[in-house]
């Protein structure tokens, strides 16, 4: 009696199998539709009140298959901007559950490659796929104008086709790029970048000499704060502007690891390698520069980003990290592609999840 019920079971999952095969073509497209149905939908209706930050990018120049270049989405309430916009910045967004065309700024930390070279398919993208007939504004310090205009320059062509494609209609040749707001910053002082009703972003200097200008941002949300410290080395008006913040993202750099890529350079006789990585630790912070001067500053959460270099074996981020955390006394983590933490108004609560 066993031996038959078996015998029936396993037919009915071989016809059943069989069934699914026959179908595959119908049952893949309803799991086309399934999947494009959610991605399409407003993802921004169920977030909570508050702000919220999604990790869209946490690399830097080095190849790393698990991490793009630098770019931050940033989420006051209903409103959705990005901060810097490097390779790929565009399609993380939407690998995020998000879409371009949902931005309303972008803001730019400094001229770096990788942190600007995703800006022409953002600006792209989200005038592709923006329904509000608002144009996108960039901001950033002095030479962003260049930057836009060689984009604009570069994109002329491209946005002709598809106008003349698409129609004026779907995609209006006045709306695509972007206008531009080219602020100033001083060293030691805030620059208002945008104020709205319940939001702030403000703009302050930072250390990555020689580049300058470069750029953190402090942005704040009904009594929730959130510090982008940008590309720099430990820096004062970083930890002034994370003071009391709840949640400070700062890049890092181990010099360890990049001391152990600079003798191997120098073994293979790759000389320019050898220099440069040589260079790039004194314009970078350290892991525990980032916990001292958290701790100092008595930051609720610290993140981070920007990490140089690579981290592909666990071990790795044991030496990354080093003894940082055991000197700020609050949540320390390495930041990854598609992290996403929210800040709800109202409360201290800092919730992290995957997106």
């Amino acid at each position: 009696m066993v031996k038959k019920l078996l015998i029936g079971v396993v037919a009915l999952i071989a016809a059943g199998a069989a069934v699914a095969y026959i179908q595959r073509s119908e049952i893949t497209l309803a799991i086309v539709e399934k999947v494009a149905n959610k991605r399409m939908q407003d993802p921004l209706i169920t977030l909570s009140d508050g702000l919220h930050v999604g990790l869209c990018g946490t690399g830097s120049p080095f190849p790393d298959p698990d991490r793009a270049a630098p770019c931050t989405l940033v989420i006051a309430g209903k409103d959705m901007f990005l901060f810097d916009a490097g390779s790929a910045a565009a399609k993380q967004i939407s690998t995020m559950g998000f879409s371009t065309g949902q931005l309303k700024g972008v803001f730019v930390t400094h001229f770096h490659s990788d942190h600007i070279d995703g800006l022409g398919e953002v600006l792209m993208t989200r005038w592709a796929q923006h329904t509000e007939g608002q144009r996108l504004t960039v901001h950033g310090p002095t030479g962003i104008s260049a930057v836009l205009d060689g984009f604009k320059t570069a994109y002329t062509a491209d946005t002709g086709y598809r106008t003349a494609h698409h129609g004026e209609a779907t995609m209006p040749p006045e709306l695509a790029g972007a206008n531009m707001h080219e602020f100033t910053v001083e060293k030691g002082s805030y620059t208002t970048v945008l104020q709205q009703p319940d939001l702030l972003i403000e703009a302050f200097a930072v250390n990555h000499q020689p580049i300058n200008p470069a750029v953190g941002y402090r942005i704040n949300y009904k009594g929730r704060t959130v510090v982008l410290s940008g590309d720099t080395a430990s820096d004062e008006q970083v930890k002034d502007a994370a003071r009391n913040a709840d949640l400070l993202v700062h890049e890092a750099l181990s010099p360890e690891l990049v001391a152990k890529l600079q003798e191997t350079a120098i073994k293979n006789n790759r000389s320019k390698l050898a220099k440069i990585f040589s260079d790039i630790p004194n314009y970078h912070a350290t892991p525990l520069d980032v916990a001292v001067l958290a701790q100092q500053a008595q930051v609720g959460h610290v993140v981070l980003s920007h990490i140089v270099p690579p981290l592909p074996l666990p071990p790795l981020r044991e030496i990354f990290l080093g003894k940082a955390p055991d000197i700020f006394k609050g949540p320390f983590r390495i930041g990854e592609d598609g992290d996403f933490i929210s800040l709800p108004v109202g409360n201290k609560e800092v919730i992290y999840d995957r997106r």
